[in-house]
Order: C-alpha cells, then sequence, then structure tokens
C-alpha cells in the first residue's frame, strides 16, 4: 500500500508593535529578565485590558495578503490552560469569531502550483518564556529546573491556521519560508526564528494514496527552523506508516522533534477545543472591523506578495532554487527582470544578479537598465571592467559608457602576432600539450592576457590558441 501525508501548519508570529497587546509596556521579550511587566500583563487582581488597536490593523492587512475574508463582527475569548508562563491561568485569544478567515495562499512549485486553504489568521497574546535550565541547548528534557522570564507575556501574537492541504515536508518548508517572507515585507514582523517572534506547530497524519480520509493527527510543538521542521515531518510521517503496516494506531498526541536525537518523544496528550473551556473575554467588547477601517485603503497599502513575484520568476523559466534565492528580496527580483527586458536570457541575468551583484552592492540602489549594457557586452569587454561595473553602479550618475569603451582586442589580425611569439617562445609546451597535456591551454590564455594586459578577449584568445595548438 502506498501512503500520502496530510499536513497542517499553526504558525504564531509575533508583531513589532511598541507596546503590548492588552497594556501599555513597552514590547522587549529581550530586555533583561522581567522588567517589561506590569498589573495588565502580570495578571495582578483589579487591572483590566485594553486592546492594541495597531496590532488589530495589522492583523487585518496580513489577513488580506493571505487572502482571508476579513469579520465583520469578530471576539476575544478566554483560553483556559495552566502552565508556569500563564499568570492569568487562560490566554486572551480568539476562536469561534476570529479577525480573518477563508484565506487561500498560492504556493508555486516545481510542479505547478499548490493552493493552501487559511482557515483563520487571530489575535492574542503570547505566553511568558520559560527558560529550561540543565538540559540540552535549554530544551525541557533532561532540564533540571525551570524559570520564568515575564517579558515576553502579553506581546502581540498572530496565529495563522492552514487547512490539512500540505502533502510534503518539502512543500511545508517552502509554505513556512514564503509565510514568513510576507509578514517581514509587510512590516509587521521581524519574523527572527532565532529570537522566538515566529514559532509554528505541525500537525501530521498519514493516509492510503487517493483516500480523503483525515486519520488521527500528531503535533509537533514549537518549531523554530524551517530545516527541523521538514527533518521533524519527514520523521513523523515514517514512523506513522511503519506503526500502520505493524497493525497499531497512531495516538493523538503532542510530540518535541529533537533535532539532535532524530526522535520525537511525546509531551502530552493532544488538547482539543473542549478542553481549554473558551467563553467570550468579558472585560473586552467585540470588534467590528468594517467600521473601523477602510479595507480597499488597507488592501491597496499591500506591497506585491512574495507568492504572485516567486510565481512570475517560476514562469521566466528559473530553477526553484534560483527563483527563490532571487525572491528572498524584491530588488532582487526588480533588477533581475529589468536585466531581463534589457535583452539578457533570463538564466544569465539570474546568475548575475545572484553571483556578481547581491554579495557586492544593494540591488535596490543599482541603475540596472545601465548596468545591463555592461552585461550584453560582457564578452567584448575585460572582466575587470563588469567588475568596476558592478561595484559602480549603485552610485549616482552610474552609466555604462566609460565601461563598454574599455573594450576587449578580438581582431584576430592582433593577436595572432601575439599567440605566434607566445607559442614560439614555450615549444616544449606546446609539445607537451599536443602530446595529451591539454591543461596547458590555461598557461598560454595567461600569456597572451598578459602580454596584452588584460585586453585581449578571452574567448577569442581560446579559439585562435586551439585553432592554431592543432598543427
Amino acid at each position: 500500500m502506498s501512503w500520502e501525508a496530510v499536513i497542517g501548519l499553526e504558525i504564531h508570529v509575533q508583531l513589532k508593535t511598541r507596546t503590548k497587546m492588552f497594556c501599555r509596556c513597552a514590547v522587549g521579550a529581550l530586555d533583561d529578565p522581567n522588567t517589561r511587566t506590569c498589573p495588565v500583563c502580570l495578571a495582578l487582581p483589579g487591572s483590566l485590558p485594553v486592546p492594541n488597536r495597531q496590532a488589530v490593523e495589522w492583523t487585518i492587512r496580513l489577513g488580506l495578503a493571505l487572502g482571508c475574508e476579513i469579520a465583520g463582527h469578530a471576539v476575544f475569548h478566554r483560553k483556559h490552560y495552566f502552565y508556569p508562563d500563564n499568570p492569568k491561568g487562560y490566554q486572551i485569544s480568539q476562536y469561534d469569531e476570529p479577525l480573518c478567515v477563508n484565506g487561500r495562499v498560492r504556493l508555486p512549485g516545481p510542479d505547478g502550483v499548490a493552493e493552501i486553504g487559511i482557515t483563520r489568521a487571530h489575535l492574542e497574546e503570547d505566553a511568558a518564556k520559560t527558560l529550561h535550565v540543565g538540559g540540552a541547548e535549554g530544551r525541557i528534557h533532561g532540564a533540571t529546573a525551570s524559570l520564568v522570564d515575564f517579558n515576553r507575556g502579553g506581546t502581540p501574537l498572530v496565529e495563522i491556521v492552514t487547512e490539512p492541504d500540505i502533502r510534503t515536508a518539502e512543500q511545508a518548508r517552502r509554505f513556512l519560508q514564503l509565510l514568513r517572507q510576507t509578514v517581514v515585507e509587510l512590516g509587521i514582523s521581524d519574523a527572527e526564528m532565532e529570537k522566538g517572534s515566529l514559532r509554528f506547530d505541525v500537525n501530521v497524519s498519514v493516509r492510503p494514496t487517493g483516500s480523503d480520509e483525515l486519520r488521527t493527527r500528531t503535533e509537533l510543538k514549537n518549531m523554530n527552523s524551517f530545516a527541523f521542521a521538514a527533518r521533524g515531518i519527514e520523521h513523523e510521517i515514517e514512523r506513522q506508516i511503519a506503526t500502520y503496516e505493524s497493525g497499531g494506531q497512531v495516538e493523538q498526541e503532542t510530540l518535541h522533534f529533537d533535532p539532535n536525537r532524530e526522535d520525537a518523544p511525546p509531551l502530552r496528550s493532544k488538547e482539543e477545543a473542549e478542553d481549554y473551556r473558551y467563553f467570550p473575554e468579558p472585560d473586552l467588547v467585540p470588534i467590528e472591523p468594517l467600521r473601523e477601517w477602510s479595507l480597499d485603503e488597507l488592501g491597496g497599502k499591500l506591497p506585491e506578495s512574495p507568492s504572485a513575484r516567486l510565481e512570475r520568476v517560476l514562469a521566466a523559466g528559473l530553477e526553484l532554487r534560483d527563483a527563490e534565492a532571487l525572491n528572498a528580496e524584491p530588488a532582487r527580483v526588480s533588477l533581475f527582470e529589468t536585466i531581463g527586458e534589457a535583452g539578457v536570457e533570463p538564466r544569465a541575468a539570474a546568475a548575475f544578479v545572484l553571483n556578481d551583484v547581491a554579495p557586492r552592492v544593494d540591488p535596490a540602489r543599482v541603475d540596472g537598465a545601465e548596468l545591463a549594457k555592461v552585461l550584453r557586452e560582457r564578452d567584448q569587454i575585460p572582466r575587470e571592467a563588469l567588475d568596476a561595473a558592478v561595484a559602480a553602479s549603485a552610485s549616482k550618475g552610474f552609466t555604462a559608457d566609460e565601461y563598454l569603451r574599455e573594450r576587449t582586442v578580438a581582431d584576430a589580425s592582433e593577436l595572432d602576432p601575439v599567440i605566434d611569439r607566445i607559442l614560439s617562445e614555450n615549444g616544449q609546451q606546446v609539445e607537451a600539450y599536443r602530446g595529451g597535456k591539454e591543461g596547458l591551454l590555461g598557461f598560454f590564455v595567461g600569456q597572451v592576457m598578459r602580454e596584452t594586459q588584460g585586453k585581449a578577449n578571452p574567448k577569442v584568445v581560446n579559439e585562435r590558441l586551439r585553432e592554431k595548438l592543432k598543427t
């Protein structure tokens, strides 16, 4: 029997607002422990929450970017659970009336475009941070003690829940990367996994290929690396298939994937909605986004989505790896397209942007039209001139003219006398080349380039040398 995976994601994005979700404490999760707190975020008696308007607006913008419907009426709920990092004993979140629902994200890939449904994007407050002491790399397994830093508690947090539309670990990795890029380009979050501002859980189940059933799922908790997520998903898929094929049953539970051990020990039984005892937050009134904001105005301010940009770049005929590398920065794609419009072949344009331009200058500052003129003539000018043009391309007033004047010598009538003299002065190497040591061709090319002070056209030099060394 063949199997297929059914994968859904829960992504948590910390918003980079100035203050927390329900109080006026400054957001500062990485500041000295327990220095960004107040009676509200510490849940002291008599304190009352007040929603952060900026956080609500940014969540709506994200929902629009994910193709969601924006609710006319959204409600905050209390989600009850007891952990040391949750001082109230409940989290203010959203349940059956969230801000954003029914979205859709196009995920371009090597086999076409997959559509990943977005069940919801809702706004809540983050928990405090538990620091595990004595365990490997700060993980809970093997820890001897835990400390709580309440700085993070109350930070605005958007949770994005996908439909179970993802089928492979690689597809999950690419979706997560695309989503991270979306929130960064919207300017609503730094989405830095190493700092905890982007975290995600993965729900995994398997079923016979072609089936539409949804079998028991497990949850891989608090993943903070795209690569670890892919490895964790692959491991869990293999484990579940092996369980079914041996006659067993998969239990619904929360797992913790340890990338160093390549296993996923269980943390606890998986909670369901009823376990959290949701009810509307009595200290907060409902939000009515359609009255408070103009969706047309917010939508009109959205940048082009990374998904649409990636789809367009792939349509130019690039490999997925190059397309994703270009798509990592909007300016790279813009420069690539400008160079392509000037007549440079797409693969050559992509390689030039990624290998020559991006490591040396800011693509956003480059005059692409002028640089493309130099690139089109790269075989006719010395390499040094091309490098100098790239270095200067982000400077004000950059033009291609001065670099195009440094055209290489490509006329055989000018090169042949130099080549003939070098061959006559290096008879021993000529015989060795003709005896099978073809690597000596580089020696001869180097000699010609030195004699011409780098002005000879390397392509023509290679052709003339090969021709003369035949005889």
